[in-house]
């Protein structure tokens, strides 16, 4: 059966995803690069995105296993774009260029209604406005038996958590302090809403930490 799963989201030690003031320049926020460079400098990211070369190891093991067996993304629309509100026209593709590295369906969390978006090697944004479980059942529908992966921001993953749908969780933890920002786990109560600890694993750029559903939700 599918799963909905995060997979290689990385947060700063004392908790944040993002750091303060994100903008078109600086879609991370001040700090946030730190955040995430420990998957950036992994191969697998490399043979991705960049020139190739890249680090071996944990972190990159973490990196291929989270493009594995994914068969639809559901994102936030801040993910996706820069803009707020609504949009001001239909030209913004995202920041991946022409042909995007999700090359499935994505599934795009949004108040503001627009056409979907086809773009090469098999990517097409859908936009949906009608909630978080609406997306997840049309992702199930595209993913079939695979599983869907759950991208950022933080607040999209913060409404599924409290929801209780996500079934697995990688958080890759750097040795960076942001100090603010948007915290992924602030006030929420993993083990009441279900969840457990699935293990952890050291790296030489972060340490990562798997939450899992639990098997019996009533057992602490």
């Amino acid at each position: 059966m599918s799963k909905l799963r995060v997979s290689c989201f990385g947060i700063s030690l004392d908790g944040y995803g993002a750091g303060p003031r994100q903008s078109l320049d600086n879609p991370l926020g001040e700090g946030g690069f730190g955040v995430h460079k420990w998957h950036i400098e992994t191969a697998a990211f490399q043979e991705v995105h960049g020139t190739g070369g890249g680090t071996k190891g944990v972190d990159d093991a973490f990196e291929r296993k989270g493009a594995e067996n994914v068969g639809a993304w559901i994102m936030g629309r801040n993910m996706f774009s820069p803009q707020r509100g609504a949009w001001l026209n239909h030209d913004w593709k995202g920041w991946w260029g022409d042909n995007p590295p999700y090359h499935v369906p994505v599934f795009v969390l949004t108040h503001h209604a627009r056409p979907d978006l086809v773009m090469d090697g098999g990517t097409t944004f859908h936009f949906v406005t009608d909630g978080i479980e609406s997306a997840l059942k049309r992702a199930r529908q595209a993913a079939g038996t695979r599983d869907i992966r759950l991208g950022g921001g933080v607040e999209t993953i913060r409404q599924y958590l409290i929801a209780g749908l996500i079934d697995e969780m990688h958080l890759a933890v750097s040795p960076v302090l942001l100090g603010s920002g948007e915290h992924l786990l602030r006030d929420l109560y993993l083990l009441q809403l279900g969840y457990e600890c699935g293990g952890t694993f050291s790296a030489g750029q972060a340490a990562h930490m798997i939450v899992r559903k639990r098997v019996n939700p009533d057992h602490r």
